[in-house]
């Protein structure tokens, strides 16, 4: 199959357990939640989306037509060598909603390049075998059907999105992190004193946007 990409580029994690490393963000074009047009947010099924995933016109975007083509763009945008003992590369497979398009040959050809492959996803479908890392991060009034992961980072406060009805699903972490917008200090007050009353769960902050990169 062929892929859309809006971007790909070289950048920290700000956000969840793997803040602070170095990884190869690749942003799958489209989402089955929202259309990203600012024209439809109202009716979206999560309408507090805060990424551009419209298009392929980001840096390094396009229309990759084999697997191994959309690999060796992900290897060209790593800016470290990958022969350094203990170093491996970290592609983090992000949207949109990724799972719409990584089948288990992009994986693959990931592999062969050297990355360990990440996925951030809102949990309405299953990744695809070989996936070494997965985030869910569960949308409000959406079909979950991936109960078992890494890391859950529920977004926070969500109405209809009770962090006590994620608790039981197979996670190593728990992270509530706070709704961006104009509300976003008081949704991190709330984040920080359920986090203090309920310590299964773990902050997060969007740390790229506290420092101002990427």
């Amino acid at each position: 199959m062929s892929y859309a990409v809006k971007e790909i580029y070289y950048t920290l994690q700000g956000e969840g357990a793997n803040t602070g490393r170095a990884a190869v963000f690749c942003r799958f074009a489209g989402c089955n939640l929202w259309t990203g047009h600012e024209k439809d947010r109202s009716t979206a099924v999560c309408a507090f989306c805060d990424t551009d995933f419209v298009g392929t016109d980001g840096p390094g975007g396009g229309h990759f037509a084999t697997a191994n083509a959309l690999a060796h763009a992900v290897k060209t945008a790593w800016r470290m060598p990958t022969t350094r003992v203990g170093i491996r590369p970290l592609v983090v497979c992000t949207g949109g909603e990724p799972l719409l398009q990584i089948d288990e040959a992009l994986v693959e050809a990931l592999h062969s390049e050297g990355f360990e492959v990440a996925i951030e996803t809102n949990g309405t479908r299953l990744p695809p075998f070989g996936v070494d890392w997965i985030c869910l991060s569960p949308k409000a009034n959406s079909e979950l059907v991936l109960l078992s992961g890494n890391e859950l980072k529920l977004v926070f406060p969500q109405q209809g999105a009770d962090p006590v009805s994620f608790e039981s699903l197979r996670f190593e972490h728990f992270f509530l992190q706070p709704m961006d917008g104009p509300n976003r200090d008081a949704n991190t007050t709330l984040a920080v004193q359920y986090c203090l009353d309920h310590p299964k769960w773990r902050l997060s902050l969007q740390t790229h946007k506290l420092i101002g990169i990427s």
